[in-house]
């Protein structure tokens, strides 16, 4: 029997160049987590310990944090490690159990569409979490260069456009709004 609307569970990516993505997933955790909800966020090449995480400790009944890897190659410009695929594929099986298993009504995958372009997750993976996603788990993607196909799965999908930046003008990351 198909799910109430109400209580149906989608897929939703926030995407593009501009700032916001992470932010935009957090919220909605926060959102989920105020109605009683179980949420599992899995972040891929985070490893600094930005101010979301900080506040989301305040959560942890019902806010689960789980970190797969960084982004130090991307900095050296360098391809990433086996360690770093290793770690990337880990996360990625947490997702998939974690899933199947339902015990969370939302993961968040931050970060998965930069982890597939950096080639740390195989794309195909990730269309196929897509496809096995139950009906009552909802699912958030974030990150840059999201692949067409995922956003043609998606039901809801915002793409963060970048007009205007302080970094242009040489402002580094501020903490409490940008880290």
């Amino acid at each position: 029997m198909p799910l109430n609307e109400k209580k149906r569970r989608f897929i939703q990516i926030y995407t593009g160049n501009g700032k916001g993505k992470t932010t935009a997933a957090m919220g909605q955790a926060i959102r989920a987590a105020g109605q009683g909800m179980q949420i599992l966020i899995i972040m891929f090449m985070k490893s600094y310990q930005y101010s979301e995480l900080t506040a989301l400790e305040r959560f942890a009944d019902r806010i689960k944090i789980e970190r797969y890897g960084d982004d130090e190659f991307v900095l050296k410009k360098q391809p990433p490690s086996e360690e770093d695929l290793n770690t990337a594929r880990r996360g990625l099986d947490s997702a998939r159990r974690a899933m199947i298993a339902k015990k969370f009504d939302l993961i968040i995958l931050d970060e998965i569409c930069v982890a597939a372009y950096f080639k740390l997750v195989d794309p195909k993976q990730i269309t196929e979490l897509l496809n096995d996603k139950p009906e009552d788990v909802e699912l958030i993607l974030t990150g840059r260069y999201c692949p067409q196909q995922w956003i043609e799965k998606a039901d809801l999908v915002t793409e963060m456009r970048e007009i205007k930046h302080y970094y242009q003008k040489g402002i580094l990351a501020r903490r409490g709004f940008d880290s």
